[in-house]
């Protein structure tokens, strides 16, 4: 079939997610898109992808329907409303993570879920479709890493990627809510999977050090005469200088949590570094796994073993680093929308990982130790509530 979409926020991230639907063989028109200034144009155009007509607001959009899928690309502090909206109507809803910007809205979505239901709902928690991470998970759910005791975690942008997030509207707490949420909900997502709990106790350190005027003097050339820090449109809501913007979300940052499963782990995270890194080092009882998510490889070893250790490289490093999940969770969103498979992560999914990071982001900002039961109590009683 041909599948009518509607988008609601046709920003950067939802046209590459629609290119990447055509590129592994959906057969789609975007009926429509509702959006003041839709950046996300210019891909569509790449792709070979026509936008469809322009509506004054998402309201008009989905009164303009049916639609066989809702997808919502807008800031983040526009997901709830959107989501409110698009529930409303009815259809089955793409939403870009994080699902929902603060613990208030994840609440009151939660709530709305639970009191009246939703449609079917996928959240674009990407690196649940790579089979880097597919593997990953069944490793850990085999046994074959024994009881995990302790991770370690990076996330380490090149300079031109974290300028980039301090020129684009993830600069602003108000928009995007953090950097942590924004950018690295994906491996908390993860993270929480395979810990086979929720975060009992989180601990934060970070802040703004680097996109400062205090850093402006620093070279703005790469060493090949290359510009640097402004070579992405910077998309919506953009400042014309890392250095100089608004910004005032953290650009690095490091977090400790003990999960209640007893895992702990250690996450540092930096958005201006000359070797970039995505990599998780899991410890078990039994064997330890590490697996390099830039160069999209996996190495395992048992405790015990003298042999070389295991090996799997999946190929497929692309420039964006994605490594092809982009047309992985194309694949998995047209298997569910089709009922052949269930979507790798759930709306649930994704509002735990996002909770965790919200928690971590309160340890960064208060100084404190953050005990996350209160946390989990209150989202849990919105969970249940039922309907009136």
């Amino acid at each position: 079939m041909t599948y009518r979409i509607g988008v609601i926020g046709l920003g950067q991230r939802i046209a590459h997610v629609l290119a990447a639907m055509r590129a592994v063989g959906w057969s789609f028109e975007v009926a429509g898109h509702a959006d003041p200034a839709p950046v996300g144009l210019p891909i569509l155009a790449e792709a070979g992808i026509a936008p469809g007509r322009a509506f004054a607001d998402e309201a008009a959009l989905l009164a303009a329907g049916p639609y066989d899928l809702v997808m919502i690309g807008s800031p983040n502090h526009l997901h709830f409303e959107h989501l409110k909206a698009a529930f409303a109507a009815g259809y089955p809803i793409f939403a870009e993570k994080p699902i929902v910007r603060t613990p208030a809205e994840t609440f009151a979505l939660a709530r709305l879920i639970a009191e009246k239901g939703s449609p079917p709902l996928f959240i674009g928690l990407v690196m649940r479709s790579m089979p880097i991470v597919r593997e990953v998970i069944a490793r850990v759910d085999s046994g074959a890493l024994g009881d995990l005791i302790s991770m370690d975690a990076t996330e380490h942008l090149h300079p031109e990627h974290g300028a980039y997030l301090a020129r684009n509207w993830r600069r602003r707490i108000e928009w995007g809510g953090s950097f942590m949420l924004d950018k690295v909900c994906h491996d908390f997502d993860i993270f929480g999977r395979i810990a086979g709990g929720r975060a009992g106790q989180v601990a934060s350190f970070g802040g703004r050090r680097i996109f400062t005027p205090e850093q402006a003097d620093l070279p703005r050339a790469y060493d090949d005469g290359e510009p640097a820090y402004a070579m992405r449109d910077a998309g919506w809501g953009s400042a014309n200088d890392a250095f100089w913007s608004d910004m005032d979300v953290a650009d690095h940052q490091t977090a400790i949590v003990r999960y209640d499963s007893g895992l702990t782990l250690a996450f540092h995270s930096n958005s201006h570094v000359a070797l970039q890194e995505r990599r998780w080092y899991i410890a078990g009882t039994r064997a330890t796994l590490i697996a390099d998510l830039v160069r999209n490889r996996l190495i395992v070893r048992g405790a015990l073993s003298r042999g070389r250790p295991e090996r799997i490289d999946y190929g497929g490093v692309t420039s964006d680093l994605h490594n092809g999940a982009d047309e992985a969770m194309a694949r998995d969103l047209l298997s569910a929308l089709e009922g052949r498979a269930a979507f790798p992560v759930t709306p649930g999914d994704s509002m735990e990982a996002g909770l965790t990071v919200m928690a971590i982001d309160l340890a960064m900002s208060e100084g404190t130790v953050v005990d996350c039961r209160p946390m989990w109590s209150e989202y849990d009683s919105a969970r249940a509530r039922s309907p009136s």
